[in-house]
């Protein structure tokens, strides 16, 4: 059953699809894939183009805004929008703690989580663009790992792009993760000295909180085991536009005295795990790294062998000496499998998908360098989660491919943009700018 709702200004349209498990088994399993269709009031009865958004993550539903906020209202402007919960997320077919049974023991699962990368996850763009658009290609916004998708997609189905829109997402077509990490801890480095600068009395903060979790054993209400690693994880909000304030916000109210002394209050631990738990996402831990394989050799947690090349991340020797304490970004360690409840039964399968060795190419560099799909990118200089230097060099290789470098904005810029973005890439796309 189609079912439509209104909100202030939008008419919203529930998709449901059935697509293929397996898509080299097209007869074989199948899986429900949802989508939100999203047009402005006044336009609701009009034949408009469409865009589909791809979210960021990977292992993240669709955005679940309300009205035509940023982005959105820029685009239903012109478009009818879809915005698809890919594959494993929101309520498409979810992947969690709770389902991963249904599939088996920890093998089973792993095998099944295969399934569940940018390839599969263009191919049921393909396989519910039909039933959309009525075969019409469309645009296509892809945001983070949704732009990686998206280059997959100009890999494996241009024939269904009208025009390609990449934002903080054009990913590296070579490197193995350990390439990514490599380049990311001096990123993160930066973003935390940034950090400090402008809030000089977190860094004593920070120490204060770490040699607390290094001498106390702190669970939190949800019985998350808070360590000075996941402490130290909180730095991943620092690539977003507000996130250097969101993280002094947290520290500045840590610590309460109570009779016994001082400890860290309810409100810091209650934000913290609201931070660090994933129990709304938890394919981003379990696939993460999988979104770098694309050959013989494992990803074996690369992140967690990569950091120890970088010494002064590591909180003990910062505290033995004088040293900030560094937060980390964007990473998954196995240590997040065994501190996080949600995560917790699912540290077998985590294990076995690390020491998979047969991941199969994401890109195709000599159908990306004839590309005759219109293409733009966003690119976002000294961006936290996506490697700059990776994403220009990507951008050479896709012909025709239009990029607009810029310090404007973070990562998330197309959200916290209010619609520039977006608006200034169309504009770009179409030779306007």
């Amino acid at each position: 059953m189609t079912l439509s709702y209104r909100q202030p200004g939008v008419v919203l349209t529930d998709r449901r699809f059935t697509v293929p498990l397996d898509y080299s088994r097209p007869e074989g399993e199948t899986i429900e894939l949802y989508a939100r269709e999203v047009v402005a009031t006044d336009k609701a009865h009009q034949d408009l183009p469409w865009l589909l958004y791809l979210q960021g993550g990977p292992g993240f539903g669709a955005d679940r805004s309300v009205g035509r906020p940023g982005w959105l209202g820029r685009a239903l402007k012109e478009y009818r929008v879809l915005l698809l919960d890919q594959r494993g997320t929101g309520h498409s077919t979810p992947a969690n703690r709770q389902t991963l049974p249904l599939r088996g023991g920890p093998a089973d699962q792993a095998d099944y989580l295969t399934h569940f990368r940018a390839d599969s996850i263009v191919r049921d763009c393909e396989a519910i663009r039909a039933q959309v658009t009525g075969g019409a290609p469309w645009t296509v916004l892809g945001q983070s790992f949704g732009g990686f998708c998206l280059t997959t997609y100009l890999s494996l189905a241009p024939e269904g792009l009208a025009t390609a829109v990449i934002t903080g997402g054009l990913p590296s077509l070579d490197a193995h993760a350990d390439d990514v990490y490599r380049a990311a801890f001096p990123r993160i480095e930066r973003k935390v000295t940034a950090h400090y600068a402008r809030y000089p009395l977190d860094a004593e903060r920070a120490r204060r909180i770490a040699d607390h979790l290094l001498t106390h054993d702190v669970v939190l209400p949800n019985g998350y085991r808070l360590t000075v690693e996941a402490f130290q994880s909180l730095g991943i909000v620092l690539g977003t536009g507000d996130g250097t304030h969101r993280l002094h916000y947290l520290l500045e109210n840590a610590f309460v005295r109570t009779p016994q002394g001082f400890t860290l209050s309810d409100a810091f631990q209650e934000q913290a795990q609201g931070m660090l738990s994933y129990a709304r996402h938890p394919l981003y831990a379990l696939i993460h790294e999988s979104i770098y394989g694309q050959d013989a050799r494992p990803t074996a947690w690369s992140a967690e062998r990569v950091r120890a090349e970088f010494p002064q991340f590591d909180a003990a020797k910062a505290l033995a000496g004088d040293e900030p304490l560094l937060f980390t970004g964007e990473s998954i360690h196995p240590w997040m499998f065994d501190c996080d409840p949600a995560l917790r039964p699912l540290r077998e399968t985590a294990d076995l998908l690390a020491a998979r060795t047969d991941w199969t190419p994401l890109y195709d560099p000599a159908r990306l360098a004839a590309n005759d799909v219109p293409v733009v990118a966003a690119v976002y200089h000294d961006d936290m989660y996506v490697d700059t230097a990776h994403s220009l060099r990507t951008a050479r290789t896709i012909r025709g491919l239009r990029t607009w470098v810029t310090d404007e904005f973070e990562h998330d810029g197309v959200r916290t943009g209010g619609g520039r973005v977006l608006d200034r890439l169309l504009a770009l796309v179409r030779n306007e700018a």
